[in-house]
């Protein structure tokens, strides 16, 4: 679990986070979401420690990133996975290579122990016997399981995914969607993911924070986000065709 305490962040004279308090529950999808300039990316970098607010706190567990010294800060690192907006796989190294990285990072396993472990998540990911191929040599699709794997192969106790379907067609956002809930509960991790995209909120949106010009202004979850009177949320959720038509269709049955 990650609790956000009273988090403010500031640029200059420019205020983007003005007092978050919330909390992400262990074994569940998180989700991020709200409109560009809300303050979403500050708050991932704000609990990934990349930056650090003017005030408020934020626990790991019952630790706070702020009173961590070198060797806690280190710890915390290795029980973190990231899933990057572009990926972020390495041209230069194989699939296999890709996923071994945080392995070579943070353990002194050999290389036998490596190798069966990147095995064990490319098959948790569907990609069995793709070892030896480059990231050029596969699909869009292929690469975020990739990059899934290379996530989830130090086993970390926390997931953080930065707009995951990106650059994907709808189907195989889904595919990536479902394998991010499915991981997250199998191995009961405290999953964020931050997400403009109201077919994630829909598919694994299970807690759900809105931000708006750096405020949560409203908490939930997938079926909560269609509810609710909230102008905010329902002018984010509706501002698609799609979400239009299913409002329509909504107001008519009362």
């Amino acid at each position: 679990m990650i609790t956000v305490e009273n988090v403010k962040k500031s640029f200059g004279d420019q205020e983007i986070l003005k007092g978050i308090s919330t909390t992400f529950v262990k074994g569940k999808t998180n989700l991020i979401i709200g409109q560009s300039g809300s303050g979403k990316s500050v708050m991932l970098k704000c609990l990934l420690g990349l930056f650090t607010p003017e005030e408020g706190r934020i626990y790991y567990e019952d630790k706070a990133i702020q009173d961590m010294d070198d060797d806690q800060q280190r710890e915390l690192r290795e029980n973190i996975g990231m899933l990057f907006q572009g990926g972020a796989l390495f041209d230069s190294m194989t699939i296999e290579e890709n996923v071994m990285f945080p392995l070579r990072m943070f353990t002194k396993q050999s290389k036998e122990e490596m190798l069966t472990r990147v095995n064990d998540v490319l098959e948790r990911v569907n990609l069995q016997g793709e070892n030896k191929k480059y990231p050029a040599e596969i699909s869009g699709g292929m690469q975020k399981r990739v990059s899934i794997a290379r996530a989830i192969v130090n086993r970390p106790k926390y997931l953080f995914c930065d707009e995951p379907n990106s650059g994907l067609d709808p189907k195989t956002a889904t595919v990536i969607d479902n394998l991010i809930q499915e991981i997250t509960h199998e191995f009961d991790i405290t999953t964020v993911v931050v997400t403009h995209d109201m077919n994630s909120v829909m598919e694994i949106g299970e807690h759900i924070n809105f931000l708006k010009n750096g405020l949560l202004v409203w908490k939930g979850n997938q079926e909560d986000i269609f509810k609710t009177d909230n102008k905010d949320v329902t002018d984010f959720v509706y501002s698609s065709d799609l979400f239009k038509k299913i409002r329509e269709v909504q107001l008519k049955g009362k």
